[in-house]
């Protein structure tokens, strides 16, 4: 992760992602010039290579791009942790511009992390959810948003394990809607993030649908992380049921099991590689 302006910069806590790094990793040193790792690498579990994510304890970092620099990674700041989240291929290579001390933390370390620091999955999706604002309001200031360019139905999460892991720890109870009721208005302040239980919802920004979801999938996570405005309007496609969760629920549920949390992150983290490829 680049350092960045705004919202997104102001959500990250650089000693809340010690704490957690300090969790299942030890610092490394990183001399001037090494390739930390590169653009287009992919994880190869099978060869021992995992995806991982860093924390620069020390140093600078660059990120580059086609041979040209687009960022810049300071002491405290995370770098490399979309690869991790969503497994696919770095976009850009991270070089030690300066003598450089990291934490690095691969997938297994990184779910073992969260079932002690369950804080840092919060901070992780405010980070996402903040780029996502930005995205969100370029491509609208850009009259980029399609109807056309709609992704398939999303799902998150097997609807069925979710409600047992959710029943034994949320005080909330599936709510339910009839087909053609709005469920979220954009604007309108929350405080729960919802899953899909049964049936289809469609989410909407300024009245253009960008998403499709069945059940297994969520939306209204930003809830989880400060009373904002809702980004996006949600309605009932069919009739359907909805399971509440508040940001107490959430942060037992990804102490009780990790790759729930992973997986709510690779979803923010796939919506956003959709809606950045739109910008280019």
């Amino acid at each position: 992760m680049a350092t960045s302006t705004g919202k997104s910069a102001a959500l990250y806590s650089p000693a809340i992602a010690l704490e957690f790094f300090k969790v299942a990793g030890k610092p490394e040193k990183i001399a001037p010039g090494e390739v930390i790792f590169a653009e287009h690498d992919r994880a190869r579990p099978f060869l021992f290579m995992r995806d991982k994510m860093y924390l620069l304890l020390q140093g600078e970092v660059e990120l580059v791009a086609g041979k040209k620099v687009i960022g810049t990674v300071a002491k405290g700041g995370i770098f490399g942790e979309m690869a991790s989240i969503t497994h696919a291929p770095r976009t850009a290579s991270a070089v030690a511009k300066t003598a450089c001390r990291v934490i690095s933390l691969d997938d297994r370390q990184f779910h073992e992390g969260l079932k002690e620091k369950p804080a840092f999955a919060l901070m992780l999706m405010s980070m996402l959810i903040g780029r996502l604002r930005q995205t969100t309001a370029r491509l609208a200031a850009a009259g980029a948003l399609r109807g056309d360019a709609l992704r398939k139905e999303s799902t998150v999460f097997d609807p069925a394990r979710l409600a047992e892991l959710a029943g034994g720890i949320s005080d909330d109870v599936p709510v339910y809607f009839d087909r053609g009721k709005p469920i979220l208005q954009e604007g309108q302040v929350g405080l729960r993030m919802y899953a899909v239980i049964e049936g289809k919802v469609t989410v909407s920004i300024d009245g253009v649908m960008v998403e499709r979801l069945g059940p297994g999938g969520v939306f209204g996570e930003m809830a989880l992380i400060e009373s904002s405005p809702r980004m996006a309007s949600v309605t009932a496609e069919t009739d359907c049921s909805l399971l509440p969760i508040s940001r107490t629920a959430f942060q037992m549920l990804v102490k009780t099991s990790p790759e729930f949390a992973g997986s709510l992150l690779g979803s923010l983290a796939e919506r956003l590689r959709v809606l950045t490829s739109r910008l280019k």
